[in-house]
Formats: C-alpha cells, structure tokens, sequence
C-alpha cells in the first residue's frame, strides 16, 4: 500500500484540523491519515495517508464530493501538492 504526502494551504488551519469531511471522503480509498501543520508557516498544512487504491484515490479527487471537501475544509487548490512513495 503506498504512502502518499499532500501538502497545500488552508484559509483557517483550527477548522482544517477538527473537520471531519477528510475521513468521510477518503474513509474507502485511505487508512491511516494523519495531519501536520507546518509552524513556521501559518496556513501551510500536510496529510499523509495509505492508499488501497490510487485509481479510486484519483477519482475521489476528481469528484465533486472531492471538490466539496476541500472548500468545505478551507483548502486552496491551487497550491495541492501531491507526493507518492515509489
């Protein structure tokens, strides 16, 4: 199962960190996540979790739901970086 890393920024890192809308969408594509927030750097946030699947990871980011989860989140896409263990 690989381990993926995304980092990206977040209009309010307090409601970031309790919002629930991470394991609701990524609960059948991911185990394991975890969050991190970068001190030095307000706003600047990272997840890693385990993918099972990362076709269905891919198509979970893709998908409305995905897109309602990150503006529900604060999150600002155009600053989503994604890395994956290889």
């Amino acid at each position: 199962m690989p381990k993926l890393i995304a980092t990206h920024e977040v209009d309010d890192v307090a409601h970031w960190l309790k919002s629930p809308k991470r394991e609701e969408v990524f609960a059948n594509v991911a185990k394991k996540i975890q969050t991190y927030v970068r001190e030095d750097k307000p706003n600047s946030v990272a997840l890693s979790m385990e993918i099972a699947d990362m076709a269905a990871f891919e198509k979970v980011m893709q998908s409305q739901a995905g897109a309602d989860a990150m503006k529900f989140d604060g999150v600002r896409p155009e600053t989503l970086v994604i890395y994956v263990e290889k």
